[in-house]
């Protein structure tokens, strides 16, 4: 996924699925019986709305523009009991781990798969035509019913990367560049914040025949969970990563007061996500000689529960020893 103001990950879509067609009232002409007896057909099901997975799709922007997605209604009934034309379903493609819910929170769906495909919402039945209701008493029937009306709602959207390893971190803590130099992606680069606005992914590549996924998430900063900075747009992602590499430059004056920071804003946001494995990945130590960087992770593995990792993108140091530790953790 590259960097592209056409990324679009939330929108908000009315859908509605059709209604059913009416039930005909008619009647038989026959050459000595000027009423033969009922034969109204069935009126047609309303179309229906459907979800299906298309991992080709990388983004809700086909969504962007379109506000209203209502399927056809059912055709109603005819003469012979001939049913009317249901109406034409629609499936509205979505990209893998695309969740669709109500205003509500309900009906909450998730697209995981490529080709998935999931009833959002089911076309009006058609109404019954008059030959359905003869009977001795009614030999005539002058009625039928009307079609059932069809569902709607207003949806919302929301793209949530599929990812194994989600990169946490505030702008120039080095995300971006851990990203490029592990991976195919090309992610902006740039000495200034909020240089990655978009998020990115890369295919790891671990001892020659393994891989795995990793997400680079946009620059949070405090108070992200609260609408302040980018990071609240793109907060969502991480709910889909197995595992968080938070990543803090060794330039920071007091690294474990930005770590906790860090915590309390996907505290605020989801608490559930301080639940997920994680590793504390210190970037840049190439600022720093052998002895200093010793005494600060040492410092730090006293006062820190998760895993800690000194990186530095530019020189490779402790690069493959961060590969081991995720596939460990992703595999245990």
């Amino acid at each position: 996924m590259s960097a592209s103001s056409n990324f679009i990950d939330y929108t908000q879509v009315y859908i509605r699925s059709g209604k059913g067609g009416a039930g005909a009232v008619h009647f038989r002409r026959e050459k000595f019986i000027p009423k033969g007896g009922p034969d109204g057909g069935n009126g047609g099901n309303g179309g229906s709305i459907f979800l299906k997975g298309n991992q080709q799709l990388s983004t809700l922007l086909h969504l962007k523009y379109k506000k209203h997605i209502i399927a056809d209604n059912g055709k109603p009934g005819g003469k012979q009991c001939s049913t009317g034309t249901n109406g034409k379903d629609i499936i509205i493609e979505v990209p893998l781990g695309t969740v669709v819910h109500t205003e509500e929170k309900k009906n909450i769906i998730s697209i995981e798969k490529d080709q998935q495909q999931y009833l959002l919402m089911k076309g009006g039945r058609g109404g019954l035509g008059n030959v359905h209701f003869k009977s001795p008493q009614k030999q005539t029937p002058r009625f039928a019913q009307s079609g059932k009306q069809g569902q709607e709602a207003l949806f919302i959207f929301e793209l949530k990367l599929l990812a194994d390893v989600g990169l946490v971190g505030f702008p120039n803590a080095g995300k971006s560049t851990l990203l490029s130099t592990v991976s195919a992606a090309k992610p902006a680069i740039a000495p200034y914040p909020f240089t990655t606005l978009t998020p990115q992914l890369g295919i790891v590549s671990y001892r020659e025949k393994y891989s795995f996924v990793m997400a680079d998430i946009p620059g949070l900063i405090q108070k992200a969970s609260l609408g302040k900075g980018l990071g609240i747009r793109f907060l969502r992602h991480i709910e889909k990563n197995t595992l968080l590499l938070f990543l803090i430059s060794v330039e920071e004056e007091n690294i474990l007061q930005q770590y906790h920071i860090l915590l309390s804003e996907l505290k605020h946001y989801d608490d559930t996500l301080l639940q997920k494995k994680r590793i504390l990945v210190l970037t840049k130590i190439d600022l720093l000689d052998e002895a200093k960087q010793k005494d600060l992770s040492d410092n730090l593995k006293k006062k820190v529960s998760c895993p800690i990792v000194c990186i530095s993108s530019v020189t490779q140091k402790g690069v493959l020893d961060l590969k081991d530790q995720v596939f460990s953790l992703l595999h245990k």
